[in-house]
């Protein structure tokens, strides 16, 4: 069994605020992914859409690896750890909330996504141990949670319980992104696109066999929009953002990492204002204010005594 790596506090810092811009990055476009979920299990079933989603991800980071001339590890341990990683991070949370997306609600499924800090929090606190959770981390994990039921709005936790089995399926999922942000700094030392490539290689290769024995993908008709939705979700909101998730796991941390899960609301409030001219409540004036508190006791490093 491998340990995890401790962190080296006398390792130069990174810049934060370089860091913070790529958090938000990630979260806008892990934020844009239920979108694209939500437009490509209209006509794709959500088994042989995820497995579209690794396969395509997964070989645009494999030639970007040979674009640079780099080569993959080659040694089994290594892949071992992607197939691991594969399973927690992809092909289990991917296909259920795919599954789940096509019967859970907006707000309840937001406010179920948004709980993997929590869940990190808890298993660095009472498991793993890995990287200090400290009283900051714990107000910045219930801070974001607030920010986020007022968002959403109070009414949207009304939602929750009415289909147990495919909200089950969003916490299952939430539970495992935890643990990959957790189990993702293994791969410290490597460059972030490895583990990246590797598990949506090993993911795909996992979903692809299943994907043909049940939904037979020669015989759908899948929509333009559809396909679009899948190009989308696989060059953007995966390839692209596993590379800035894995580099930010190392820089910053699991669980400030999955921080991002809260920033991912407000990103859709915003994005409803500008584009659809939805209304800002106050309460989601007040609820974006407590995420950004929250995201800033998760991610900005107490100043050192000395």
């Amino acid at each position: 069994m491998t340990s995890l790596p401790a962190p080296d506090a006398r390792a130069s810092r990174p810049d934060l605020r370089v860091e913070l811009a790529l958090l938000l990055a990630l979260a806008t476009l892990w934020g844009a992914s239920y979108s694209f979920i939500r437009i490509g299990v209209e006509t794709i079933p959500p088994l042989t859409f995820i497995a579209g989603r690794t396969l395509i991800a997964g070989s645009i980071l494999l030639a970007v690896i040979r674009w640079r001339g780099l080569s993959p590890p080659r040694e089994g341990a290594v892949w071992k750890r992607f197939l691991l990683q594969a399973c927690l991070n992809s092909v289990l949370p991917f296909t259920l909330i795919a599954w789940a997306e096509q019967t859970v609600d907006a707000g309840s499924a937001a406010i179920l996504n948004a709980t993997t800090p929590i869940f990190a929090f808890l298993i660095t606190l009472l498991l793993t141990r890995h990287e200090a959770v400290g009283w900051r981390k714990a107000v910045g994990v219930l801070a974001g949670l607030g920010g986020t039921v007022l968002i959403i709005g109070t009414g949207a936790v009304d939602g929750i319980g009415r289909d147990l089995l495919a909200q089950g399926a969003i916490v299952l999922a939430t539970v495992c992104y935890a643990g990959a942000a957790i189990f993702g700094r293994v791969f410290k030392g490597l460059d972030p696109i490895m583990p990246a490539a590797g598990s949506l290689l090993c993911g795909a290769a996992l979903l692809l066999p299943v994907s043909l024995a049940v939904d037979r993908p020669w015989t759908l008709s899948p929509s333009p929009d559809s396909l679009l939705a899948l190009a989308g979700l696989s060059v953007f909101s995966t390839a692209l953002a596993f590379v800035l998730y894995f580099r930010l796991v190392h820089t910053i941390g699991s669980v400030p990492t999955t921080a991002q899960a809260y920033l991912r609301v407000p990103i859709g409030v915003g994005i409803g204002v500008m584009m659809l001219g939805e209304t800002l409540e106050p309460t989601m004036l007040a609820g974006c204010a407590a995420v950004v508190l929250g995201v800033a006791a998760m991610t900005i490093p107490a100043r050192s005594r000395s």
